[in-house]
């Protein structure tokens, strides 16, 4: 699937294409490290490059809101730091780099874990066939709603991912 439509077949803004992107990104340094990659860090990255990036840029650029980004610099630190080539993010009609694509099934996997376990913890003493109907639920709804995934992610250990106060 390119990464400018929905499994549904919808057309992204382009705002929404760089930010489902960036998002893709994300997903695959926490499956690969084990936590996700914090604004600091991506700052600190591209400002080792003079690359300057403020919190509300990175904020708009991950929610697809705002103006288009479409700074080559900037994309391109970005790709760097994520080791994908940098038509990724600034290519109209990009294809998921191979990195990116393997990892997915195993991001999808920790999602449903992740809200399986909640549910288990929030529901404490269930019947093993009713947590089993539950987990066989969630797993076909993530499935089905690729929105429902963004919704079972865990905040960042550091939360100063939150929208900025001011544009």
């Amino acid at each position: 699937m390119r990464t400018d439509e929905t499994e549904h077949g919808d057309i992204l803004s382009p705002q929404a294409q760089l930010a489902r992107r960036l998002n893709l990104l994300l997903d695959v340094v926490v499956a690969e490290r084990g936590k996700p990659v914090t604004f600091r860090e991506v700052q600190a990255d591209l400002e080792a490059k003079g690359i300057k990036l403020s919190r509300a840029r990175w904020f708009y650029m991950k929610e697809g809101t705002g103006r288009l980004v479409s700074d080559p610099v900037l994309l391109g630190g970005l790709c760097n730091i994520f080791n994908v080539d940098p038509s990724y993010l600034t290519g109209a009609d990009a294809e998921l780099p191979e990195r990116i694509d393997s990892q997915l099934e195993f991001v999808k996997s920790l999602r449903a874990a992740r809200v399986k376990s909640f549910a288990a913890r929030t529901l404490g003493d269930v019947s093993p066939e009713t947590l089993k109907a539950i987990s066989e639920y969630l797993n076909k709804d993530i499935g089905r709603h690729p929105g429902a995934e963004a919704a079972a992610v865990s905040p960042p250990e550091d939360t100063e991912d939150e929208p900025p106060t001011a544009p």
